[in-house]
C-alpha cells in the first residue's frame, strides 16, 4: 500500500543515513533502517537470528490481534478501524523486517526518533483506541472528575515514552477488554 510505496521511494532516492532537510532544525526526510523494535528500541543489541526472532513476535502478536478483532461486533466500529489501522501498520513494518531484516524509517522530526507512515497508523489507531477506553470508562463512572480530564493525556504520554511496540498494544487491549 501507500506505506511501502513511500519507503520504496526513499530506498531508491536515497542511501543509507542520508537525509533531506524540510525544516531546518526540526524536520528531515532521512532513510534510517531500525533492526529493532518501536522508537528503533533494540537498534544496539545484535543477537542471532535477531529479524526472525522480531518477525515471529510480530506475527503471533498479529495473529491474536486478528482473532480479538473478528470477534468484535460489527456496531463497534471505531475499535474494528483501529484495529484494522493497528494491523496494517503492524503488517507494513513485518514485510520490511522479513524483506530487509530492518524496518526502512523516512520521517524524521530531529527531536524524535524517526517514524514511517505504518508508525503513524499504528499511534494514530491506539490513541483513538484508549480515547474510545477512556469515554467508556468516563461514561461508566470508574475515572473520578478529577481525574478524567488528565487521564487520557497521560495514557498517551506513557504510551509515547514507553514505546507501542505490537507487545504493548496487546497489553493495552488486554487491559482495555479486562475494564
Amino acid at each position: 500500500g501507500v506505506d511501502q510505496a513511500t519507503k520504496g521511494l526513499v530506498r531508491g532516492h536515497f542511501q543509507l543515513g542520508e537525509s533531506v532537510s524540510v525544516i531546518d532544525g526540526f524536520f528531515d526526510i532521512a532513510r534510517v533502517h531500525n533492526t529493532g523494535t518501536a522508537f528503533g528500541f533494540m537498534n544496539g543489541i545484535d543477537f542471532p537470528f535477531k529479524p526472525a526472532v522480531l518477525a515471529g513476535v510480530a506475527l503471533v502478536a498479529l495473529g491474536g490481534l486478528a482473532l480479538y478483532l473478528v470477534s468484535l461486533p460489527a456496531n463497534q466500529w471505531l475499535a474494528r478501524t483501529g484495529l484494522a489501522l493497528i494491523l496494517g501498520g503492524a503488517v507494513g513494518n513485518l514485510i520490511d523486517r522479513i524483506r530487509l531484516g530492518a524496518v526502512t524509517d523516512f520521517i524524521d522530526p530531529t527531536h524524535y526518533p524517526a517514524f514511517n507512515l505504518a508508525d503513524s497508523a499504528i499511534v494514530c489507531a491506539v490513541i483513538a483506541i484508549l480515547a474510545l477506553a477512556h469515554d467508556v470508562m468516563v461514561t461508566l463512572g470508574a475515572l473520578s472528575v478529577a481525574n478524567r480530564e488528565m487521564s487520557l493525556p497521560v495514557l498517551a504520554a506513557l504510551l509515547t515514552i514507553v514505546g507501542y511496540s505490537i507487545n504493548d498494544t496487546i497489553v493495552v487491549f488486554d487491559r482495555i477488554r479486562e475494564s
